[in-house]
């Protein structure tokens, strides 16, 4: 369906809907609310309804696009396949294997790719948007959104916002939904990349955030091996308190029981060991805000565009942030560049702390760490490393745009979590 086909849609059926009141897409005219939200988020959002809601079940509908790179049809074919194991049902981008007839790097034309994207998310039947792959291009789509079409179909049929996943390139639609349409997102591994066919713990990490609510969740890699179930080997008692990375797999579809990789892996082999938590602390403290950010390439290249216009009052309009930042395949001189480019244009002005994720294939984690101290251990906010987001083999997932909480304490493994909805009030 056309963006053209969608207004008229609007135009005739009045299609319109208060930003956060909680109801299902009805009659009347958009109102003015709409208008404000969809062009430019201000204010602290609501707490997103997945805080306290599983946003997927067996039986949704996700639709399956490629706003970045071209895919192969095996990593096409083994997605889909990954995404109705879950229960759910697979929509694919009309033009999800096109190739720009030039740029062999872009899964199609910039026409195509946003075609694509603004179909699935105005889709009346979807309830998610998930992203095969990144690489290059996203950013190139946005220009073209219509965001006042966008907010005025972000709603699923029980009246919460669909959920847009993806991580690496999809940096720039992360921020783009933020700004435009003030919904939080899930950054997290494609299901059509590496990961998800030769990590262990990837598809089951990632479907926890799918199948479960996000409050009280504990992010990065697990500090003690997580067994099946969550049950850990210190304290298996706490299985559930706190949700582990298998724990999910309990769900059913049709009245047959799902299992997961890592389930069936326990049942014919021995369980491999799982990535425990490296994470350390390069400046003490605690800190609480909205989570943000993503990849160190991806915000640099949008400093100045319309969704990082406002950065430097974000604090006074939004609340306080905690930053997340990773990268992949840069030089260290690069990544200096791209720092400097974030200090001078005010990034970090929310920042109550910053969280840094993986730094696959760039200079070594220590002469990274370091570099950041250089720019950021004056601010006087907490600072910790190597929590796994991004391009780790074994990345875990980060819901952005929802509150966290950062307990970094001299001599202890720093902890960041989910703040629970009534937190977030």
């Amino acid at each position: 369906m056309s963006e053209s086909e969608l207004h008229e849609i609007d135009r005739t059926a009045g299609v319109g809907r208060t930003a956060g009141s909680g109801g299902t897409a009805g009659a009347g005219r958009t109102t003015e609310a709409d208008r404000t939200a969809a062009t430019a988020f201000a204010g602290v959002s609501e707490p997103s309804p997945y805080l306290s809601t599983a946003p997927l079940a067996a039986g949704d509908t996700v639709r399956l696009i490629a706003p970045s790179g071209p895919t192969d049809e095996e990593s096409l074919q083994r997605a889909i396949a990954q995404l109705e194991s879950w229960g759910l049902r697979v929509t694919p981008g009309e033009n999800i294997r096109a190739r720009h007839p030039r740029v062999k790097y872009l899964a199609g034309t910039d026409e195509q790719r946003r075609t694509d994207l603004v179909d699935a998310w105005c889709d009346p039947d979807t309830d998610a948007v998930i992203v095969l792959r990144g690489g290059f291009g996203a950013m190139r789509l946005l220009d073209g959104i219509d965001f006042e079409l966008m907010h005025r179909h972000m709603w699923r049929r029980d009246g919460r916002p669909k959920l847009l996943t993806g991580s690496s390139d999809i940096t720039a639609l992360h921020q783009s939904w933020e700004h435009h349409l003030g919904v939080a997102t899930l950054f997290c591994p494609m299901v059509g990349n590496d990961p998800f066919k030769n990590s262990v713990v990837v598809p089951d990490e990632v479907a926890s955030w799918l199948f479960h609510p996000w409050g009280g969740r504990e992010l990065g890699f697990p500090a003690d091996s997580v067994g099946v179930g969550g049950e850990t080997a210190a304290e298996p008692e706490a299985a559930g308190s706190s949700l582990g990375w298998s724990e999910w797999s309990q769900k059913t579809a049709g009245g047959e029981t799902i299992l997961t990789t890592q389930d069936r892996a326990a049942v014919e082999t021995a369980v491999p060991s799982r990535p425990l938590s490296r994470a350390q602390t390069l400046v003490p403290g605690t800190a609480r805000g909205r989570l943000g950010g993503g990849n160190l390439s991806l915000i640099a290249a949008g400093m100045g565009s319309p969704e990082l216009s406002d950065v430097r009052e974000r604090r006074e309009r939004r609340g306080p942030s905690i930053l997340l930042l990773e990268d992949v395949d840069e030089e260290l001189y690069r990544l200096d560049n791209l720092m400097v480019q974030l200090v001078r244009g005010g990034w970090f002005t929310s920042a109550d702390a910053v969280v840094l994720g993986s730094w696959e294939d760039c200079a070594p984690v220590h002469e990274v760490e370091a570099l950041m101290i250089d720019y950021l251990g004056g601010m006087g906010i907490p600072i910790v490393s190597e929590m796994g987001f991004g391009h780790d083999p074994d990345a875990p997932s980060a819901p952005l745009g929802v509150g966290v909480t950062l307990d970094a304490e001299p001599g202890e493994q720093p902890r960041l979590t989910v703040d629970r909805a009534e937190e977030q009030a």
